[in-house]
């Protein structure tokens, strides 16, 4: 906390905010759903004693949830073996042993997940269990149309590239030219595949989930990303590729979910690699299962797993007993395309998966310089650190309730100017905390129809409205 910015944090007792609404609305539904697909292991199981240590998780989760419903004081975390618990123990305290309803968000949310995390650790049989990885993996199979048509789309670029015919007849301008708009095209796939977060659509069907995929609904919601740095991100990607002509040059993506948002991370991962932008891409997971849907290690082979056949995990029967027509030739052919490339440049040292504990602790990335040195001092290393997603987003500026014209440079701190680092931040607006934006913006969007107007920043909650921050700590 004393890394921290003066500036207040969003609390859950602000009837205003979006705090309020999880903290009331969101998290007990995200509990429940915890408990059902733990019973629904537990049915399966043989062993009597694994199968009672299931059962208690399951009253202890349903313990969480009254004490969240009934607002109770928020206890201290039980010590599993790792680190960071002392940490949020002790925060606890400084904050004053506060209760559900009345807390900041952010702790108080990272809080909910790790002590969900704490039960599995300090069990025998269940370590490492995932109550999230059934709905992760769920909501990828219903992206289908979206990643067969950027699996088409991609492998297409991905041959131009390498067969040199996107430079052919072409001035060097023309060819900068369209490199930019490409860069442009896969930054906006892989900014808009945020708008499956699982923690926020929790009643979604297959055909909501399509909606908000495919080129169609990218195209329509160009016009909605209020703040939009990628042209200096792109400058910055090719002054780096001319000074650093045959060196290293490298990008960081610091990940937000799984499934879907995964698979356009690495689109954009294997565009960078393919065009020469960078030399290698380093991806930062967390290490244990995390706000419903965001990336672990796991989840990473689990995709590139249901790749290698894309026609057997497609067609598979759901849990209703629904079928799903075959894939074509073609389509198998492009998805196992990617999945080779993937492969590859995996297996090369190209494409590295990096977790570290700092991703899953409870504060804001102010912290990061004097929490967890040795990872600023390797974030400098790279060309480009993008930060995915609107926890990312809501760590960087501390979850505070700044002015929201403050610039982005000021409202995060120690990872902004003279820092050593070049942050972008792709995000889709799911929370209040928002800036950067020009004067009037945000009253103009609070006077939109379910906007919130002089009330709250509802507009801000939908992920229908987006932001695309640079700061260029290297300048």
């Amino acid at each position: 906390m004393e890394f921290d910015p003066k500036t207040p944090q969003y609390l859950t007792s602000d009837k205003s905010s979006f705090a309020s609404v999880s903290a009331k609305d969101r998290w007990p539904v995200i509990i429940t759903g915890a408990i059902d697909d733990l019973h629904r292991t537990v049915l399966g199981v043989n062993d009597d004693e694994k199968a009672n240590e299931g059962k208690s998780i399951i009253a202890n989760l349903a313990k969480l949830k009254y004490e969240l419903q009934h607002d109770r004081q928020m206890t201290p975390l039980d010590d599993d073996g790792h680190p960071d618990i002392a940490s949020y123990n002790e925060e606890l305290e400084k904050r004053g042993n506060p209760h559900w309803h009345d807390v900041a968000w952010l702790y108080s949310e990272c809080y909910l997940y790790r002590r969900m995390e704490a039960l599995f650790t300090l069990s025998k049989h269940w370590k490492g269990y995932d109550v999230f990885a059934r709905q992760k993996m769920d909501t990828f199979k219903s992206s289908r149309p979206a990643v067969l048509e950027l699996a088409a789309r991609y492998r297409e670029l991905a041959m131009e590239a390498e067969s040199g015919k996107a430079r052919e007849n072409k001035s060097p301008e023309e060819i900068e030219q369209a490199e930019k708009l490409l860069f442009s095209e896969m930054c906006e796939i892989c900014l808009w595949g945020n708008a499956t977060d699982l923690s926020l659509l929790t009643s979604l069907t297959y055909e909501d989930i399509q909606k908000l995929q495919g080129s169609e609904a990218r195209k329509a919601s160009q016009k909605n990303i209020i703040v939009n740095d990628l042209d200096a991100a792109f400058e910055a990607m090719q002054r780096a590729r001319r000074e650093k002509k045959d060196g290293e040059r490298r990008v960081d993506i610091v990940l937000d979910n799984s499934g879907f948002e995964l698979f356009v991370d690495l689109i954009l991962a294997g565009y960078l690699l393919s065009a020469g932008l960078a030399t290698s891409v380093v991806l930062h997971p967390k290490r244990m299962p995390w706000f419903v849907s965001d990336v672990t290690p796991k989840d990473f082979s689990d995709l590139l797993n249901s790749m290698i056949d894309p026609q057997a995990f497609y067609t598979a029967a759901d849990d209703s007993g629904k079928t799903f027509p075959p894939l074509s030739e073609k389509e198998v052919s492009n998805v196992q395309f990617l999945f080779e490339q993937w492969s590859q440049f995996h297996q090369d040292g190209k494409l590295i998966l990096r977790p570290h504990p700092f991703w899953t602790t409870q504060g804001g990335y102010w912290r990061m310089p004097s929490v967890a040195p040795e990872l600023f001092e390797d974030l400098k290393e790279s060309e480009l650190v993008l930060f995915k997603g609107d926890l990312n987003y809501r760590k960087l500026v501390n979850d505070a309730q700044w002015d929201p014209t403050t610039l982005f440079t000021e409202a995060i701190g120690p990872l902004g100017p003279k820092s050593g680092i070049r942050v972008l931040a792709f995000r889709t607006c799911k929370a209040d905390p928002v800036v950067g934006l020009p004067a009037g913006e945000d009253e103009k969007l609070r006077a939109l129809p379910g906007g919130g107007g002089s009330e709250s920043r509802k507009w801000a909650w939908s992920g229908k409205w987006a932001v695309v921050s640079l700061s260029d700590g290297k300048a």
